[in-house]
């Protein structure tokens, strides 16, 4: 079970990013995926989660209504589109995966999850 986070880098305030999270060696459809940051200092913080069964989202307060998760079962991949960046955005990206303990579950807890890529860098500056 490998995942692949990519797509981070450096922009301004007000930009947008996209991020990918390529998955191999298990069935996309199959697994909840999650993106959780986390910055210098600070515990790692829920972004975004989708279910497999409905593709129902759920989003942490401070990215509500800016950032978007979507999967694309026939590429594999799931992908974080990020608008209107602010500083306060500044973190590591983690793409995770769990197989779902429940019908229709999904969380935007970073415990729930069993398995982790390796991160991408987001830093958002003036």
């Amino acid at each position: 079970v490998q995942l692949q986070a990519s797509g981070g880098g450096s922009v301004q305030p007000g930009d947008s990013l996209r991020l990918s999270c390529e998955i191999s060696g298990f069935t996309l459809q199959r697994y909840v995926i999650g993106w959780f940051r986390q910055a210098p200092g600070k515990e790692r913080e829920g972004v975004a989660c989708i279910s497999n069964y409905d593709d129902s989202t759920d989003y942490g307060n401070s990215v509500k209504g800016r950032f978007t998760i979507s999967r694309d079962n026939a590429k594999a991949t799931v992908y974080l589109q990020m608008n209107n960046l602010k500083p306060e955005d500044t973190a590591v990206y983690y793409c995770a995966a769990d197989q779902p303990p429940a019908y229709g579950w999904y969380s935007l807890d970073s415990a729930e999850y069993d398995y982790w890529g390796q991160g991408t860098q987001v830093t958002v500056s003036s």
